[in-house]
């Protein structure tokens, strides 16, 4: 593990002249090159959470995926899971790459794992050792369950005052539902999600990923984050709570105030939104395509575009307002037109005129796309098992990078002797420990 405010430089290069100018002999202006380049490569690409170390007591999606993001910001995170099975979701499968779970491998790189049994005698003891080490515990147990094992924030925060504890639940703390389990389809339902989404009149349609067990990943990330500024200032330890069910309820936040405001209860929109129109999926001579003419003076560039300048001038469709209250009649107007082209005439039409619109791409399609490519979010790394390993990666630029992928997705306690020793424990302790099954 590094040492706190040691910079990690992702791209690896050895002090030579190979860094696009020729190395000076001697003298100010060979040390004021070589300072004004590393300061500018450091700067590039030191990660945010560098030296700060995570105990990392989840599984499923939610949790994994915070854990995965603060690993991509830097940071040591250790997996705890249990032998034999580990994370419920390496057994999420089909699909698999290779032999392990494509679902797993989504959100569980830059991690090293700790598979130890906390019932055995002396599994425990681990735990808290690590979390004497660390700078962050995140669990997502089930309620009640760590503080049966007197680690609940008050027992953690005595083995370590500075610690940032961060619990991951279905419900919060609070609440007639406070100690019930949640997964993600369960609070798309319950949290409102599926009663605006699909097709009006047909049966509910959950949003196809697990938006809000990765939305709450997000929020806990962002909290510990947050936290750890607090920490160091304060010198204390913080406890951040996140729940599935209100990052249910921050999703349909617009759908709420509109109700709030209109008493009008939110219907499913399928592929628009109920305050904007035009802005949907229209139907093409060989499929759909997404049009989103958000303004007056997009839906007047939309209706020459389609050679109707007239309905701009209809009093139907004079401002957004007048064409929500009669959006059937402008959808039906605007779709006797675009069923008429086909999909790629009608979106080159658009992007001449400046009108907002995309095909819809399949997930293959997407992958393949240059803008996918030139992004750069498929990020590759060296795998022991799969030549051709890439990942979806985080969707931020620190000085224009991107985190790399420093440590693929491990195996089922693949670092379980690493951790131990760095814990303090002797290669015969771990070699014990491993006889008697309290790690694997």
């Amino acid at each position: 593990m590094p040492a706190p405010g040691v910079f990690r430089i992702v791209e690896k290069q050895e002090f030579s002249s190979g860094f696009g100018w020729p190395l000076a002999p001697r003298g100010g202006q060979f040390r004021c090159r070589v300072a004004s380049f590393l300061s500018a490569r450091l700067h590039a690409v030191a990660l945010a959470l560098d030296g700060i170390v995570v105990a990392d007591l989840t599984q499923n999606v939610a949790g994994p995926f915070c854990t995965q993001i603060l690993g991509d910001m830097g940071a040591e995170v250790v997996k705890v899971e249990r032998p034999a099975r580990g994370d419920d979701a390496r057994a999420w499968a089909p699909p698999y790459w290779g032999d392990e779970s494509a679902t797993f491998m989504a959100m569980n790189r830059n991690k090293k794992s700790l598979a130890l049994d906390l019932k055995a005698d002396g599994g425990l003891e681990v735990l808290r050792r690590l979390i004497a080490r660390a700078d962050v515990f995140v669990q997502s147990l089930r309620a009640g369950a760590l503080g049966e094992l007197g680690l609940d924030f008050a027992g953690a925060a005595r083995i370590n005052p500075r610690l940032v504890y961060c619990s991951i639940t279905a419900f919060g703390s609070r609440g007639p539902l406070a100690n019930l389990p949640g997964y993600d389809s369960l609070m798309q339902a319950y949290g409102g999600l599926m009663s605006v989404n699909g097709h009006p009149g047909q049966e509910p349609a959950r949003v196809g990923t697990s938006i809000v067990d990765m939305g709450t990943g997000m929020w806990a990330a962002l909290g510990i984050v947050a936290a750890l500024r607090q920490r160091d200032t304060t010198g204390r330890a913080v406890e951040v709570t996140t729940a599935l069910f209100e990052t249910a309820l921050m999703w349909v936040s617009y759908h709420a105030m509109g109700y709030l405001g209109s008493g009008e209860v939110p219907q499913p929109q399928g592929s628009g939104t109920a305050m904007i129109a035009p802005y949907q999926a229209f139907p093409t001579a060989d499929g759909y395509a997404m049009v989103a003419a958000g303004s007056d003076a997009l839906f007047h560039r939309l209706a020459a575009a389609l050679g109707a300048p007239r309905l701009a001038d209809d009093a139907r469709f004079t401002d957004n307002p007048s064409r929500v209250r009669h959006r059937g009649e402008l959808v039906a107007a605007l779709s006797a037109i675009t069923r008429e082209l086909k999909t790629a005439d009608l979106l080159e039409r658009l992007r001449v005129a400046g009108v907002p619109s995309a095909p819809i791409l399949t997930v293959d399609a997407v992958l393949a796309e240059p803008q996918t490519r030139a992004s750069g979010m498929l990020v590759g790394a060296p795998h022991p098992r799969i030549p051709d390993y890439q990942s979806v990666g985080l969707p931020i630029l620190w000085n224009d990078h991107r985190p790399e992928v420093r440590r693929v997705p491990p195996r089922l306690g693949e670092h379980s002797a690493d951790v131990l020793t760095w814990l303090g424990y002797t290669l015969d302790d771990v070699r014990a420990l491993r006889a008697q099954r309290v790690i694997q």
